[in-house]
């Protein structure tokens, strides 16, 4: 039976071979390991763009992987690389471990290969199309060491004795594995085919100096060595075969070492004299015992002479030439990526390494954004897609805190880690909407939306969503009147007009899967609206016309029914003047702060008619005289119609009075400049004394802070996101 299934087995692998696409890392699963206690993420099949606030766990989780893949990463670890969610119980019942697991799926896209299977075949744990396979590390305290480790640690008292126990007891025991396929059988991942991954890892604090300036730089000479005499490599095979290429290479290789042979002689003629003084030295010091006897001599290669040259910067049209040590950081960055492209390159040329060539190229960027301006930045995600295109690098993994990085790629190549009180997180904001319509034209929207600026909502902690301008503007300054600080809450406010909320809450809605559940507050306007019964379409009504007449009208208003919904859900709430007297963010400024002069900015249209109307409410002048005030035009005269057919007694005499100011002072504010304006005269005055300082001079007597009043749906905004 047994030979059987291995025979059906190794069938039905052979069936995959004949008929397998290249693969992809489709998943990792962490347990144990630094910021993620037990965490899966699923990644794309080419570029993964993971963003998310500082100690997140972006730079862990590439970390991760390499621990994997990557043949360079160290595999032990150190105390800290520990999850340190683990209570005192638990570290003490059993020791910690670590356990990283990355799925390896079959590709959908790719033309017909076998290299990619017969790396993993060892590692499957599903044979049917699509195969996956597995590759898992551990690292833990060995059986034999377990018992040790209860006894020491019953007699710690808290974490941090129990952590520094086990750094300076237990550490130096831990052993790692690195298992292929089902966990749970523990069979090893042969090194051979660990072998064939190529993970290419730069990291935030790179030396692209060091690694690059000079040919005597492995890299750098590898590169030189495959694509010397590329013109001829690189021919199709139709019109000269791999023998031909072979014998042409060799025949110029040997014209060349015959010619830098002639170079040597040459210099060694002329070294003749200058030789005798420098072994005379040789012979006093006594480097010539025992008939040892220093001299200069060898052969140099095309590549060794090559390799003796600098890399220098030339400028077209311009007879300018610089070395690439006096290149600015920028530049010398996106040259070393290159460089190390085509090193990834020359790693899986079968032809050129055999079986020594890699299968799968992985390239992992920290921070690509470090030193580049913003366009350079999306000139080299471009180049990054061009080159995972052409396959030359399978997957890319970028963790990036830029925003020109994300405005640049797609949704869908977008991961946010989001760490909330310690609390891991993972959003996909291109998997966030629905299969539906709605969510088709949502996704769509939103993807438009996220220019360099507005797609700080991925990155920030918090999200104040606002209708317009004006809200953007103020907030940050409303919020220091309320005695708070967005900034130290990291949250991003993100104007997105008053239609579209819907479609940004895919993205945070925590009862909805693959979204990122930051605190969202969305301030939205009132703006009562009414149609005629008889038809028509909705159109702007004031607030004391709304509810008015019943049997000529339909009335609706866009606040309302938000607030009910989002009143009890988890991470998102949605505030507005939410009373009978709202309307807009700028009516409701004027509603609450009518006893001050601070509103009333230079930019404003109708600045004389407003004083008059404030002054006249100050003195507690007849609604009469106000009306009085009202230029002539048909907005107006409907303004005074309606509130004259308002008899409900809530509107009294003073409410009426405060309604014409708020609705004139809405209709004298311009979108930007006002709110920019008034943003600056309210910083200004927070800067002000409240009371007059000790001997201050009664005729000159200081300028002191105005009373304001933050709206109250505004001050619950900023109550929540800074909680």
């Amino acid at each position: 039976m047994k030979e059987l299934k291995y025979c059906s087995e190794k069938c039905s692998i052979f069936k995959l071979l004949k008929h397998s696409q290249t693969m992809y890392i489709s998943k990792i699963s962490l347990k144990g390991f630094r910021n993620f206690p037990n965490n899966e993420i699923l990644f794309n099949d080419g570029i993964n763009v993971i963003i998310g606030h500082n100690n997140a766990g972006k730079t862990s989780l590439l970390r991760a992987i390499g621990l994997l893949i990557s043949q360079e990463s160290p595999k032990r670890l150190e105390v800290d690389d520990f999850s340190k969610n683990a209570s005192l119980a638990e570290l003490q019942a059993s020791p910690p471990s670590i356990t990283i697991s990355l799925d390896i799926i079959q590709s959908l896209k790719e033309d017909l290969t076998g290299d990619d299977l017969v790396t993993v075949s060892n590692w499957l744990t599903k044979l049917e199309e699509p195969y996956e396979a597995k590759l898992t590390y551990r690292y833990y305290l060995p059986v034999e060491k377990t018992g040790d480790y209860i006894e020491a640690l019953s007699h710690v008292v808290s974490k941090d004795e129990a952590w520094l126990t086990i750094k300076h007891e237990f550490l130096r025991f831990y052993s790692y594995k690195i298992f292929g396929g089902e966990p749970s059988l523990q069979v090893a991942a042969d090194g051979e085919s660990l072998q064939k991954f190529d993970f290419q890892f730069l990291n935030a604090i790179r030396d692209v100096e060091r690694d690059m300036f000079t040919g005597r730089n492995t890299m750098l000479r590898d590169v030189l060595d495959f694509f010397m005499d590329y013109e001829i490599k690189s021919a199709d095979e139709a019109t000269k075969t791999l023998a031909q290429k072979q014998s042409e290479i060799k025949q110029i290789k040997k014209e060349f070492t015959t010619s830098a042979g002639t170079l040597i002689t040459e210099l060694q003629r002329r070294m003749k004299a200058g030789k005798e003084h420098i072994l005379a030295y040789a012979h006093q010091t006594g480097a010539t015992f025992n008939n040892a006897k220093p001299d200069f001599d060898g052969t140099i290669s095309d590549v060794d002479m090559y390799s003796a040259l600098k890399l220098i910067i030339g400028y077209d049209l311009l007879d300018i030439k610089i070395p690439a040590t006096h290149n600015g950081l920028g530049y010398n960055n996106l040259i070393f990526m290159s460089l190390l492209l085509a090193k990834m390159q020359v790693n899986s040329d079968g032809k050129y390494l055999g079986s020594n060539a890699k299968v799968f190229p992985v390239l992992a960027i920290e921070e690509p954004e470090a030193h580049l301006h913003p366009a350079m930045q999306y000139k080299f995600l471009k180049f990054l897609k061009e080159n995972k295109d052409k396959r030359k690098v399978r997957q890319i993994f970028v963790t990036t805190h830029s925003t020109q990085i994300t405005s640049a790629v797609s949704l869908d190549e977008i991961i946010c880690l989001h760490n909330e009180k310690g609390t891991l997180s993972v959003g996909y904001p291109g998997k966030t909407f629905p299969d539906t319509e709605h969510g088709k034209k949502a996704k769509a929207y939103v993807q438009r939306f996220l220019d360099a600026t507005r797609s700080d909502m991925l990155f920030a902690q918090k999200v104040i969503f606002v209708e317009g301008l004006a809200e953007q503007l103020t907030l940050p300054t409303l919020a220091k009147y309320c005695g708070k600080s967005l900034e130290d809450f990291h949250t991003a406010i993100i104007p997105v007009g008053g239609r579209f909320f819907d479609y940004f809450l895919y993205l945070f809605d925590s009862a909805l899967p693959f979204t990122i559940p930051k605190a969202v507050a969305c301030i939205k306007d009132r703006d009562p609206e009414r149609k005629k019964k008889a038809g028509g379409t909705f159109t702007s009504c004031y607030p004391f016309e709304y509810d008015h007449d019943h049997a000529a009208f339909e009335y609706k208003d866009h606040v309302a029914a938000k607030c009910a919904h989002y009143s009890a859900h988890s991470n998102i709430r949605f505030f507005g003047q939410n009373h009978n007297r709202g309307k807009t963010f700028e009516y409701e400024l004027c509603l609450d702060n009518l006893d001050t002069d601070i509103l009333l900015t230079d930019s404003l249209q109708n600045l004389g008619e407003l004083k008059k109307m404030f002054n006249i409410y100050r003195a507690k002048g007849p609604l009469s005289q106000m009306y009085d005030e009202l230029r002539d035009s048909k907005e107006n005269i409907r303004l005074e119609n309606s509130l004259v057919a308002q008899l409900d007694p809530g509107w009294t005499d003073t409410e009426k009075m405060k309604a014409i100011c708020a609705s004139r002072y809405l209709a004298s504010v311009g979108k930007g400049e006002n709110a920019l304006e008034l943003a600056n005269l309210l910083e200004t005055n927070l800067l002000l004394p409240e009371t007059a300082p000790a001997g201050d001079d009664p005729l000159n007597p200081s300028k002191l802070q105005v009373n304001f009043n933050v709206p109250q749906y505004i001050k619950d905004a900023i109550d929540f996101i800074c909680q």
